[in-house]
């Protein structure tokens, strides 16, 4: 990976996507590309008629404590010794970090935590930005520590089409991981490309992988893998995201829903 989308926000879960980004910008020589958006919808305010206009007094405290956060950061950059450069615009969130996110290898927001959401929890943006992005989105939990992708990782395989877009997206990162770790699920709906062949398919790109066969028992396919995420120690987990329609998911549950919510490791999804 040669260009990581930074997410900048002022919101709790900054500081791990900050020390994912260097952990990932150390172990693959990757430029930092950081995206400041002002969103537009929080500083438009309604008049007795039903319009709405932007409230310039708000601009301005908005841009200043804008501006007091890139400095800071770019404090912090350069004394870490990064590459970097940064951009700033203003409107819808997601919009903005795909549009900006057009030529990067992967990008870099945060999970919010599980539960009843605070003021200051990262935006509930992952499954929009997994779904619309040309780039694979690496999700990292809000609290953790940082981002380590030189330790164990875990490739959710079923077979299908997003699960050969993560795989693929990932091959870079994989290849500095110490274990690489390819999980399936019998699903028997979803066995024409079994998990020999995602094995297959990194080994001719000199990662070793080991395979396992992950009883179901009466649990479904997401409980399943989170299992295997606990028993094998994962550090971060590969994932293709949304096989079914989102609608669906959201009706009936799903895996990627299921992950999303209760995983505690950093996730790299492509759809």
């Amino acid at each position: 990976m040669k260009t990581i989308l930074l997410h900048i926000r002022a919101d709790n879960g900054m500081e791990s996507r900050l020390q994912a980004a260097f952990d990932l910008s150390r172990a693959t020589g990757a430029h930092i590309s950081c995206l400041q958006i002002a969103p537009l919808p929080e500083l438009v305010a309604a008049d007795l008629y039903g319009s709405g206009y932007l409230v310039p007094e708000a601009i301005d405290a908005v841009r200043r404590q804008d501006e007091e956060m890139r400095r800071a950061l770019e404090e912090r950059l350069r004394r870490e010794g990064m590459a970097w450069d940064w951009h700033y615009r203003s409107g819808d969130l997601v919009q903005g970090l795909l549009e900006t996110g057009r030529l990067s290898d992967a990008m870099l927001v945060s999970l919010p935590p599980p539960g009843r959401r605070q003021a200051d929890d990262p935006a509930p943006i992952v499954a929009d930005l997994a779904v619309n992005s040309r780039a694979p989105v690496l999700a990292i939990p809000s609290m953790a520590k940082g981002f380590r992708c030189t330790g164990r990782a875990m490739v959710a395989w079923d077979g299908s089409h997003e699960a050969a877009s993560a795989l693929t997206a990932s091959r870079t990162l994989l290849g500095v991981a110490s274990e690489v770790h390819v999980v399936t699920v019998d699903e028997r709906s979803k066995r024409d490309f079994p998990p020999t062949d995602a094995a297959e398919y990194l080994s001719r790109h000199g990662i070793a992988v080991e395979i396992h066969e992950w009883p179901r028992k009466d649990r479904s396919v997401e409980e399943a893998l989170s299992h295997a995420c606990q028993e094998l120690s994962i550090d971060w987990m590969v994932m293709g995201a949304f096989g079914h329609s989102r609608l669906r998911e959201t009706i009936f549950g799903g895996v990627t829903r299921y992950i999303l919510v209760e995983t505690r490791v950093p996730l790299l999804l492509a759809h």
